[in-house]
């Protein structure tokens, strides 16, 4: 199966081994990538597990479960990114089948090794 991400590689072999913890993302846009594959895949446990601690209490595991599962992940596009930075738009449709595009401007920061999301402008 193809990738959530767009990356064109499959999930196996992208986005998967970090979801599952196998892998550290190595970069902000490849969290970020992986991130878009488990609210496509409802991973609320990675997208915790990725926000970075001074964020966590803004994002519960709940409304995190709830925004992923209510919503159909249609497309991720990169418009572009830093060492630290990440600008996205996320297509999906809502619950009411409607489409609509999330444009964000995310920030990261890489602590002992692994990477965090952070917060993010939107547009």
């Amino acid at each position: 199966m193809e990738c959530y991400c767009n990356s064109q590689k499959l999930f196996k072999n992208c986005c998967e081994p970090y979801i599952k913890g196998i892998k550290n993302a190595p970069t902000a846009e490849t969290l970020m990538r992986s991130r878009y594959s488990a609210y496509a895949t409802h991973q609320a446990d990675y997208l915790v597990a990725t926000t970075h601690i001074s964020q966590r209490n803004l994002h519960s595991k709940e409304d995190i479960l709830l925004w992923a599962t209510s919503n159909q992940w249609q497309k991720l596009e990169v418009l572009k990114s830093t060492s630290t930075t990440v600008e996205f738009k996320a297509y999906y449709l809502n619950q009411n089948k409607q489409q609509h595009i999330h444009h964000e401007f995310s920030s990261f920061v890489q602590e002992e090794g692994n990477w965090y999301y952070v917060d993010g402008d939107y547009y």
